[in-house]
């Protein structure tokens, strides 16, 4: 017989006190696992490197506040002499919470038992780092019976318990596909959708081959989705610029919408198909036929808030546009659609 749900009533749980999730990195790593995704020699183990000694040291990443505690970094593709190397190229002095391990145990085969051990021996540990999550992956069996969806979720639901149990951040290092999608670059992780489902944050690196600058895209469960703009020198990653969600989307409108506000200053009424506005405005960089497409995406972000009220109406084979400010009088020889 299966055990009865475990439930808590509304009432309790807004008179509860309840710890709040605890950020490693302010507004960037959180507890839970995070996925940090990149194509192959593109610099992450160099982050995850830096973003373990700054840890480690309480010294802001990126310009974001840490909390200083223990790092345990799983470096599985490297040796001892390649980290030794890398540690002198970035610190003079090494902080005395950061350890490595270049060897572990895969998924369901030890891996777990040796985190928790970690744990129990070096309780100040609140960042765990696995380069990468194909090292502790079982190969022989690289799908169960219900499909890859299924193994990959397991996966990261397993280092997910630890992650939960304990009240620590573990950050799996993982690769992107070749194939790129525009629409969404989460979707360029490897594997299925079952990976960044099961992931708290998901984080995604890219650089071009050869270049200095960088971009690193985030969205999760408790951080909101931002975009850093980052250069990659002397082995170091440095901050240029951090934009979060609402920045990004203003990015987004196209400029001719703030066109048309600029348009609309001191007219009262316009009205005219997309070719006459188009005309009006002496439009070069927009093409007639995704003028109406771009208002009507745009114009609540855009138009209503500097009083601008759109309307569209079609009179036989013509769609009209009607602009109208608020505070002027309609004195045109129309009336905008209800």
């Amino acid at each position: 017989m299966a055990e009865k749900l475990k439930v808590v009533d509304a009432d309790t749980l807004l008179s509860t006190p309840i710890e709040k999730t605890l950020f490693i990195v302010d507004g960037l790593i959180p507890q839970g696992v995070s996925m940090l995704c990149g194509a192959g020699k593109i610099g992450k183990s160099w982050l995850v490197l830096w973003l373990g000694i700054c840890v480690a040291k309480g010294t802001p990443f990126l310009e974001m506040q840490t909390v200083q505690s223990d790092v345990l970094y799983l470096c599985l593709e490297d040796t001892v002499t390649r980290i030794q190397n890398r540690l002198y190229q970035l610190v003079d002095e090494a902080p005395q919470g950061l350890r490595f391990a270049t060897m572990c145990g895969k998924l369901g085969s030890g891996l777990e038992e040796q985190i928790e051990n970690a744990l129990s021996d070096y309780p100040q540990t609140k960042l765990i780092i696995i380069d990468t999550l194909q090292k502790v992956r079982d190969a022989g069996n690289p799908t169960n019976r219900n499909g890859m969806y299924a193994n990959d979720y397991d996966d990261i639901s397993t280092i997910k318990r630890i992650a939960d149990k304990y009240g620590v951040a573990i950050v799996l290092v993982h690769h992107l596909r070749k194939l790129k999608d525009s629409s969404d670059p989460f979707n360029e992780i490897s594997g299925s959708t079952g990976i960044t489902g099961a992931a708290d944050t998901n984080l995604i690196l890219k650089r071009e081959r050869g270049a200095e600058e960088g971009t690193l895209l985030v969205n999760g469960r408790d951080v909101e989705f931002q975009k850093f703009l980052l250069r990659f020198v002397g082995q170091m990653w440095e901050l240029i610029e951090r934009k979060n969600a609402e920045e990004i989307r203003k990015e987004e409108i196209p400029a001719f919408l703030f066109r048309v506000v600029d348009f609309m200053k001191g007219r009262p009424t316009w009205k005219g198909t997309a070719t006459d506005l188009i005309e009006a405005m002496a439009e070069t960089e927009t093409s007639v036929n995704v003028v109406t497409k771009m208002l009507g995406r745009y114009a609540a972000e855009v138009l209503t808030p500097t009083g601008i009220v759109y309307k569209t109406k079609r009179t036989g084979q013509n769609r009209f546009i009607m602009f109208q400010n608020d505070g002027y009088d309609d004195n045109d020889d129309y009336e905008l659609i209800e």
